[in-house]
């Protein structure tokens, strides 16, 4: 079955091109011209990801982005002009999934859909489902974070970082990894991201954010679990 693909953008000439060019790649294609239509769409249609523009009339991409979080943890890939480095960080923050700037070839846009699709299945089929850290619990089903037994409330990316870092207990996670298991890229610039994401979730989890007792900075290597894991766990 051919995974279907939702086109957020009100520019109706490059909708045209990235339908076609998604369908040459054996994609299914359904398009929003607007923020409230795409959630609409997205309600209905529950693609299994979406192309979401960011300039938008109304409701831009950011706030309509927002609102898709509410529905589902489908992948969302922004695809837009603004290219900054604070841009990229606050689609992050949301969420996204990846990040592709404008002006752009349709056989790497193609090639990161395919990528974060590929990386969505793998991470639904993990055999562990549930990992524990101490006090913190991943459950990989549930798409949940509980510390003490208290749910944390995390985002789609701030949970598949939190749960890499987890599943691999006990290792020094670096930087390049996690950007390549987490956003599906090797590009060495976006070590800030990784750096943004672990402040967020220490944030969420620590109890002193400035001295971490989870996440710890192992220098010049990167990043490990502080505390002695459970392993998986078989909840009832």
């Amino acid at each position: 079955m051919s995974s279907k693909i939702l086109i957020v953008e009100d520019d109706a000439t490059l909708v045209r091109f990235l339908s076609e060019c998604l369908q040459q790649n054996d994609f299914e294609v359904a398009t929003a011209a607007n923020g409230p239509e795409a959630v609409r769409q997205a309600y209905s249609e529950r693609p299994d990801l979406v192309l979401l523009d960011v300039m938008m009339p109304g409701m831009d991409g950011w706030e309509t982005c927002a609102r898709l979080r509410e529905l589902s943890d489908f992948p969302v890939i922004m695809v837009t002009a603004k290219s900054s480095e604070a841009d990229k960080l606050r689609g992050f923050r949301l969420g996204v999934d990846d990040y592709v700037t404008k002006p752009f070839s349709f056989a790497e846009l193609a090639a990161r859909i395919r990528a974060v699709l590929a990386r969505t299945e793998s991470a639904r089929g993990q055999m562990q489902r549930v990992h524990a850290a101490g006090d913190l619990i991943v459950d990989v089903d549930k798409r949940q974070v509980r510390l003490a037994g208290k749910i944390v409330p995390v985002t789609p990316t701030e949970f598949r970082v939190l749960a890499y870092l987890i599943e691999k207990h006990g290792q020094t996670i670096s930087e390049e990894e996690l950007i390549r298991e987490v956003w599906s890229t090797r590009e060495s610039s976006d070590a800030s991201i990784v750096r943004r994401y672990i402040w967020l979730i220490r944030r969420k989890i620590e109890p002193d954010p400035s001295h971490p007792a989870y996440i710890l900075t192992m220098r010049g290597f990167g990043y490990r679990l502080g505390t002695t894991p459970l392993g998986p766990l078989d909840e009832k």
